[in-house]
């Protein structure tokens, strides 16, 4: 691994966010954190463009992007980092498909017309998609999709829906 990559290490342990955190801390925030806090999310799931609401988020650089496409073990971390975030929203995995979760209810505050967490959910699936688990981004993107039709009709703008599918073309 490249040890100058600050995303490298972030996701391998042994290098903090630019506010100091380690990766296994913002693990083990609680929903309401991970909620309240708007900038580790760039870190979780960075990406290849400038964030236009954390001027500290780092840029996925080609080289990151290979190093989580070949790297089992990185890829294991994106996937815990992405089962704390679906875990947040009322989802879960299970063999490969993202489910609505146990918690999962209509009332979810995601659950609401441009709510800022429909911007995470497009960084999620575009960072899934450059880390080379699009397989993942596509499962989620199923579900989004179920629940846009369902629960989520009316709460989830058209507009999002475009966002969210043309993130995985």
């Amino acid at each position: 691994m490249n040890p100058r990559s600050p995303i490298l290490a972030f996701y391998d342990g042994s290098g903090t966010d630019a506010a100091g955190r380690t990766i296994a801390e913002i693990w083990a925030w609680d929903h309401r954190r991970l909620e309240m806090v708007h900038d580790y999310i760039q870190w979780l799931f960075p990406l290849p463009e400038p964030s236009r609401f954390n001027p500290d988020a780092p840029i996925l650089s080609t080289t990151d992007m290979s190093a989580f496409q070949r790297d089992a073990g990185l890829q294991a971390r994106v996937h815990r980092s992405l089962d704390v975030m679906l875990d947040f929203l009322g989802l879960g995995r299970k063999e490969g498909v993202v489910i609505r979760s146990t918690r999962f209810t209509p009332a979810l505050d995601w659950l609401s017309p441009a709510n800022h967490n429909h911007l995470r959910l497009t960084r999620i699936l575009l960072f899934l998609k450059h880390a080379g688990l699009k397989r993942d981004a596509e499962a989620l993107l199923a579900c989004l999709d179920d629940i846009a039709s369902q629960e989520g009709a009316e709460k989830i703008l058209p507009q999002t829906l475009k966002f969210w599918r043309d993130a995985l073309r």
